[in-house]
């Protein structure tokens, strides 16, 4: 039994109920031979399992096949990108690129090593002028302070002769 039988068997159906003989003041309602129907019915209830089977093979080969074509989809895509890659790892503008490109990695590390260098100069020479401004503050401090010892002490040497003076 194949599908077309199945087929058969439901379009033998639909004919039966489209020229079955309607019921008086039911136009909705027919009347059929119900062992005919039930028949044709059955036939078809037998024959499903079958065909559902056979679907089933139907639709699992199908998803192999996808799954196959996709598999060998996504090898020639990546076999495809690999020799893209070598060829263009061959041609000359891809040769000049990577050497301009190590160039420039090479003028950048230059400039950084510059750059370094010098704020490592003006650093150190800023420190050097903050260091030479707080030495010179220092000895500015410890001037004055002598002087206000010397000033303090002689003050308190005239304040000593004055109050032995008034004694």
């Amino acid at each position: 039994m194949n599908e077309k039988h199945i087929e058969d068997i439901i379009t033998a159906l639909y004919d039966m109920v489209q020229d079955a003989r309607a019921v008086p003041l039911a136009a909705d309602k027919c009347i059929l031979e119900r062992e005919k129907a039930l028949d044709m019915l059955d036939q078809i209830i037998a024959q499903l399992p079958a065909e559902l089977k056979h679907s089933r093979t139907i639709v699992d080969n199908r998803n192999e096949l996808i799954s196959q074509a996709r598999h060998e989809a996504e090898t020639i895509i990546k076999d495809a990108q690999e020799e893209a890659e070598r060829l263009i790892a061959k041609e000359p503008i891809y040769e000049e690129a990577k050497r301009r490109c190590a160039e420039m990695v090479t003028q950048t590390r230059t400039q950084i090593a510059g750059l370094r260098k010098v704020s490592n100069e003006y650093m150190d020479e800023s420190l050097r002028r903050t260091e030479e401004a707080i030495a010179q503050s220092l000895a500015e401090v410890r001037e004055t302070r002598a002087k206000f010892n010397q000033l303090a002490a002689a003050q308190m040497q005239k304040d000593a002769e004055a109050i032995e003076g008034n004694d």
